[in-house]
């Protein structure tokens, strides 16, 4: 018994430094250089055609809080390691199913934002694209009814697309 327990011991002791790896992974999904340790976010301007009043406060304020809980990052106003610049350029309705008499069964709200990413450190991650979300509702809905609960499940969308390229290159 003494045996097996030595064995497995030694094993795991063997085994410890390959999870630790080249110290940039985490267990939440984040791969940061040990040396980045700020991140900047500007507050998200709103530059679509359609404007929702609400989405770039509460998209803005999600995605901080998104970097706080998952990462050891200190959020700075300006200057950070990390600096992510993002922009509303779409937040448009359209038909995403058409029934046979040509009238919409369902509508689709997609909400577009272009984010700047620019790491200080290692600028050889830095990026700039879209990224798309939407979600479908019944056509017999207004989106003003619906327009709240798929606003909350688009920016939850959109803030786990930019943080995957942002910190967990993915």
């Amino acid at each position: 018994m003494k045996k097996h327990l030595t064995i497995l011991l030694l094993a795991l002791a063997a085994a410890l430094p390959l999870c630790g790896g080249c110290g940039i992974y985490s267990f939440s999904g984040t791969s940061i250089q040990p040396d980045v340790k700020t991140i900047t976010i500007e507050p998200v301007e709103n530059k679509a055609m359609k404007v929702n009043p609400t989405l770039a406060n509460t998209l803005f304020e999600q995605m901080c809080d998104k970097y706080k809980k998952l990462t050891k990052l200190e959020q700075v106003d300006e200057d950070g390691d990390l600096n992510v610049l993002a922009t509303i350029e779409s937040y448009q309705v359209s038909a995403a199913a058409v029934t046979a008499n040509e009238v919409a069964a369902l509508n689709r709200l997609t909400v577009t934002v272009k984010v700047k990413f620019v790491n200080e450190k290692h600028p050889e991650e830095n990026f700039e694209k879209s990224f798309a979300a939407y979600e479908d509702y019944d056509s017999t809905n207004s989106i003003d009814a619906v327009e709240g609960q798929l606003c909350d499940t688009i920016v939850e969308k959109l803030i786990e697309d930019i943080f995957n390229a942002t910190v967990a290159n993915w």
